[in-house]
């Protein structure tokens, strides 16, 4: 893989406003704000100001909400407006027409415009309803593609399934942990941890996923209390707190010692992560934006993780151990595994320490963006 510090924009290399446009607001936390609020802070270091702007059409109605933004978008002419776009944000039940009609009056408005897609392809489902709404949110990321004057993909280009195969227009530039990464060096646990070793569970998923991934999480977990039997098993971030029962109940028969933490603020949430020797993620193949391993890789830690998304992009050359999908007892071995042997344990988070330096930090990022909108400019001349 390329390099990319060697091409980067020294900081303070122009002096300039962007915009976020963002739509609806996500609760209990709003990871695509969190997104923005990082990555604002980087540009700035680059002489570049990051305002956020939204378009309250949740609260205000679709009318009201795009009045507001016609005239407020008035002074915008000529200045990047940098759409954030995941399909919820933009519609309660998954059509996202509002963030076409939002692309459109910018671009009437003389805004030169890049939709950052936080979400690369429709989702679908079982019912024909959600088949119809994952091929609509598919058309729309095409045509807001088609009217931007730049894309950029959180996710490697070709794993877009509607995306053109010229796609000269889009960029592919890693998202970064919605945390701040630790100052200090926490790899040697053995220091900081003497009464022993910590399993971090990043966030978890509402029901009916819930369960199976508790399963998962347990398994592997007793798996590793063959060759351990002093592992605490820490529980934090979105839906933990509201699964306290259930994850009681999955434990209850396994000797470890259980903390769930919940809704942390972000400080607290790396403190608690760079403290930890490996995280779990269970939710699903482990795949470039997912924000829970994003924040493990910038505090250092190895992980351990589904396969089936990961391959043959930039998570591969953090400190990952990926196993078939679904497929339990193999995450428990590669677990106890890694728990197990020091040496491997602090190679894999060298190499995530190194992966974030180089390829997830914000300073990365922001430099990424600067150089493909202003390849945008380039072009255009």
């Amino acid at each position: 893989m390329t390099d990319i510090r060697t091409s980067l924009p020294n900081e303070h290399s122009s002096d300039e406003t962007w915009f976020a446009l963002l739509g609806r607001r996500d609760t209990p936390v709003d990871g695509v704000e969190d997104y923005c609020t990082f990555l604002g802070r980087a540009l700035a270091r680059r002489g570049v100001s990051l305002k956020v702007e939204r378009v309250e059409w949740a609260d205000r109605g679709w009318v009201p909400a795009l009045f507001r933004l016609w005239h407020h978008s008035a002074e915008w002419r000529g200045k990047w407006v940098l759409l954030q776009f995941t399909a919820l944000n933009w519609s309660r039940h998954g059509f996202p027409f509002g963030a076409l009609v939002t692309l459109a009056i910018l671009r009437r408005r003389g805004a030169r415009c890049a939709v950052v897609f936080h979400e690369s392809f429709g989702r679908s489902g079982p019912r024909w309803i959600d088949r119809f709404r994952g091929a609509f949110q598919n058309w729309i990321g095409l045509a807001l593609y088609l009217r931007a004057n730049r894309s950029i993909f959180a996710a490697p280009l070709s794993s877009v399934p509607w995306l053109p195969k010229d796609a000269s227009n889009a960029a592919f530039i890693s998202i970064g942990a919605n945390i701040p990464a630790p100052e200090a060096n926490h790899s040697a646990a053995a220091e900081r941890n003497s009464s022993g070793k910590t399993v971090a569970i990043f966030c978890l998923s509402d029901p009916p996923h819930l369960q199976k991934q508790l399963d998962d999480i347990s398994r592997a977990v007793r798996a590793a209390t063959k060759t351990d039997a002093n592992l605490r098993v820490v529980f934090l971030g979105r839906g933990t707190a509201e699964a306290k029962d259930e994850i009681r109940s999955a434990f209850a028969q396994i000797p470890v010692r259980l903390s769930n933490l919940g809704l942390q603020d972000a400080e607290e949430i790396s403190r608690v992560l760079a403290e930890s020797d490996v995280m779990l993620c269970v939710r699903g193949p482990l795949y470039p934006s997912r924000g829970s391993a994003l924040a493990g890789i910038a505090c250092g830690l190895p992980i351990v993780g589904y396969a089936g998304a990961a391959e043959g992009t930039p998570l591969m050359e953090a400190g990952i151990e990926l196993v078939p999908y679904l497929d339990a007892d193999a995450m428990g071995r590669a677990l106890a595994r890694v728990l197990a042997d020091d040496e491997l344990r602090a190679a894999l988070g060298l190499r995530s320490r190194e992966a974030h330096s180089k390829l997830f930090s914000w300073n990365v990022i922001a430099s990424r963006f600067l150089l493909s909108l202003n390849q945008n400019l380039y072009q255009e001349q």
